[in-house]
């Protein structure tokens, strides 16, 4: 097998939890366009259809799989249906997650008053809401006795970034499952069953512009919209100078779900522009 055909994932089916968000959309894409066939799973069905018809009209092999990553009977039915039309699943890369701002400690909200509901709500998006897609998905790759799941972390897991307790507890939490997993799954059912994470710095989506671009302040010549403060600082503390951009994390998953990363499993690999290298000083 030649260096490139390590990267291939033809013949092979990836599915993608968040498939309907900014970086999830991207991993789709880009596992796509590598030859897989990708079904797009999330909670907006029509977003999945969106996402799909995108990746059918480049040329390329999708299906939209709606389903909720904290429901186990949407899950499971996602899975009959998978499985049913394309036998098998290869790859599962976990990037449902998000924050909430009631568990994001700032102004009023200190940790003392943090609501447990609240609390619950972001732990089990980020971490319940990876480990039952595992269940689910991993569980037909036990059979096959090969797969890789890819799981997104954050580099909140791995720094302190004020605010953010909640989520940064609960992506912790995925590192550590992420680990765990590569042992159990291993020893268990074989060397062919991988785990791995993907940690990164930071993206621009859906839930965050508004913490880290001022939308109330007009955009530069080429749209992009002023820092606020608190995107400065992050900007500041990474060496690139910048946030990343979706595809930029494509490259890294395309690796782990690939043979080209066939004797790699445990680790948790950070694409955010060197800012987990830095103390700043």
């Amino acid at each position: 097998m030649s260096v490139w055909e390590q990267f291939s994932l033809e013949g092979k089916v990836a599915v993608v939890t968040g498939g309907t968000g900014v970086l999830g959309g991207a991993m789709a894409r880009g596992l796509a366009a590598a030859g897989a066939r990708v079904a797009v799973l999330g909670r907006r069905e029509l977003k999945a259809q969106e996402v799909a018809r995108e990746i059918n009209a480049a040329g390329h092999v999708a299906m939209p799989l709606p389903a909720d990553v904290l429901d186990e009977e949407s899950l499971h039915a996602a899975r009959r249906s998978l499985l049913d039309n394309w036998g098998r699943v290869d790859v599962l890369v976990n990037c449902a997650g998000g924050n909430r701002p009631d568990a994001t400690v700032f102004g009023d909200l200190t940790f003392f008053n943090v609501p447990r509901d609240a609390l619950e709500g972001v732990v089990g998006l980020n971490f319940t809401g990876t480990v039952l897609p595992i269940q689910v998905f991993g569980e037909p790759m036990t059979r096959q006795g090969s797969g890789s799941i890819i799981n997104i972390s954050s580099m909140a897991a791995q720094k302190v970034l004020t605010r953010v307790m909640g989520y940064s507890a609960a992506k912790a939490a995925v590192d550590n499952l992420t680990r765990w997993l590569a042992v159990d799954l291993s020893e268990k059912h074989g060397p062919g069953l991988r785990v791995n994470a993907i940690a990164p710095g930071f993206f621009i989506g859906e839930q965050n512009r508004a913490l880290l671009l001022d939308l109330d302040a007009a955009p530069d010549a080429e749209g992009v919209h002023p820092l606020t403060e608190r995107g400065q600082q992050i900007v500041d503390h990474t060496p690139l100078g910048r946030f990343g951009a979706p595809d930029e994390m494509v490259g890294v998953a395309l690796w782990l779900a690939s043979d080209a990363s066939r004797f790699v499993t445990g680790i948790v690999v950070p694409v955010d522009g060197g800012f987990s290298a830095t103390s700043g000083v």
